[in-house]
């Protein structure tokens, strides 16, 4: 194409908890889906990093807004602030005495509505996408494992991102059975916020909860390697407001993870009861393979191996999968029939 340098190519994995853009091959963001706003303007003084240090901290005329709930665009004006500014950081590294044709792979949940397409498609042209494509989250994860997709066999994904669990059988370059819940990191960290409150008397906030999670989460009481050490949590007694501090082991975590962590067991469950049996065969010969922030959790491989009878693998760098699907689609896009226009 004579014109190709006049283009700009960018892969991004719109989040729930994270966007991820893909230049070239290589990251080139990594933040937190979070804006800050002015409350009486509406105008947008921070994104990403800096805006997440201002959530939940309640700054007088400063208001956090998270675009995206359960995978999808919550905030139509927010989630178009958001990419605009995150294009304007990437492009900021550039020189450049003119602004490029912009072209973007987005990913997004296989169970959005059409409505909730048409969000992230106009979100993307206002913040200056000419050419915008969009792929399936799972097909995007598959693809960022490594998997054929375009291989006449069956392939199982399992993405649990911040918003939503997405589930997908792949054959032929398509997805022949899928299941997207709404169970997922968020409720995961709601979740332990729910526990400290029951168990402990403590409230905690969102960040702090997302930090047990990190620290401590797992899914099964009892890890080989003998799990991570307990994590101190600080805050205030619900009856009293007095400071209190409590120690948090992993198996604690397990335990208030345990319903959550069951309905994706049965999503998984009611797509492999669907699934054709030579597709079958090739998902028990071969594997289901696990990405996204939640397959980090501990012992999650082996907590569902156990179920389902079938291998877990757990993705290499899980948290960037679809990103790094959604690259290897924009290099192919105009060849790909699994992105939709």
């Amino acid at each position: 194409m004579a014109f190709s340098f006049l283009t700009q190519e960018l892969a991004m994995d719109l989040g729930t908890a994270n966007t991820i853009i893909f230049q070239n091959d290589q990251i080139v963001l990594d933040e937190p889906s979070i804006v800050a706003v002015e409350s009486s303007t509406g105008k947008c003084i921070a994104l990403g990093h800096k805006a997440k240090l201002m959530h939940e901290r309640e700054y007088p005329g400063i208001k956090t807004i998270r675009p995206l709930k359960d995978g999808v665009i919550a905030d139509f004006n927010a989630a178009e602030m958001m990419i605009r500014g995150f294009i304007r950081q990437v492009n900021s590294k550039r020189r450049s005495f003119f602004s490029p044709s912009l072209k973007l792979v987005v990913g997004i949940p296989s169970g959005s509505t059409e409505v909730e397409i048409r969000a992230v498609r106009d979100s993307s042209e206002h913040a200056g996408g000419r050419d915008v494509y969009l792929i399936s989250e799972p097909m995007a994860a598959a693809l960022g494992i490594g998997l054929e997709v375009e291989a006449p066999k069956g392939s199982m994904v399992v993405d649990i991102g911040g918003g939503t669990t997405e589930i997908a059988v792949i054959s032929l370059g398509g997805i022949v059975i899928q299941d997207s819940i709404r169970t997922a990191g968020d409720v995961f960290t709601s979740d332990i916020q729910s526990y400290l409150r029951q168990q402990h008397n403590i409230k905690v906030g969102e960040i702090t909860a997302e930090k047990i999670k990190i620290a401590v989460g797992a899914v099964i009481p009892e890890l080989k390697d003998g799990g991570p050490e307990p994590y101190s949590v600080k805050g205030a007694n619900l009856m009293t407001a007095h400071p209190v501090e409590a120690s948090i082991p992993y198996q604690e975590i397990a335990h208030c993870l345990d319903k959550s962590v069951g309905r994706i067991e049965a999503s998984i469950l009611h797509v492999l009861e669907q699934t054709p049996p030579e597709l079958y065969s090739d998902i028990v010969e071969n594997g289901i393979y696990l990405s996204g922030g939640g397959a980090l959790l501990r012992g999650l491989a082996t907590r569902l191996t156990d179920k389902v009878n079938i291998q877990f693998h757990v993705a290499e760098d899980p948290l960037h999968a679809v990103a790094r699907g959604t690259c290897i689609a924009l290099k192919n896009a105009e060849n790909c029939s699994f992105l939709k226009r």
